[in-house]
């Protein structure tokens, strides 16, 4: 199975889910989604993925000063982005249990 097109389906909610407990920028962000196992993640799509999820509305930036280089947008859920969190984590969590019943890797 191609892993890319997996990826593709849950990096809204894998975004959604680096930042629940910590603000990041966006090279911060893709060295998390790395770091947790998306190692096929590319740049360009977190990046497009995170201005899709601000313009959505589930997203709010800030501007941090950096003595060592450019300034770093930081991006941080707010309101709209947990209940987008919670509803994308239960819908995972109902499909994973569905396709573990269809391919009979669940314990009963």
């Amino acid at each position: 199975m191609d892993r890319t097109q997996l990826l593709k389906g849950v990096l809204d909610i894998a975004v959604l889910a680096v930042l629940k407990d910590q603000d990041g920028y966006g090279y911060d962000i893709l060295r998390r989604l790395r770091q947790a196992g998306f190692t096929d993640v590319g740049d360009a799509s977190v990046y497009g993925t995170l201005r899709r999820l601000f313009q959505a509305g589930h997203l709010v930036t800030y501007v941090v000063p950096s003595d060592s280089g450019p300034h770093r947008k930081y991006y941080s859920l707010n309101y709209s982005g947990r209940v987008q969190l919670d509803l994308a984590a239960k819908t995972w969590t109902e499909f994973a249990d569905t396709m573990g019943d269809l391919l009979g890797n669940r314990a009963r």
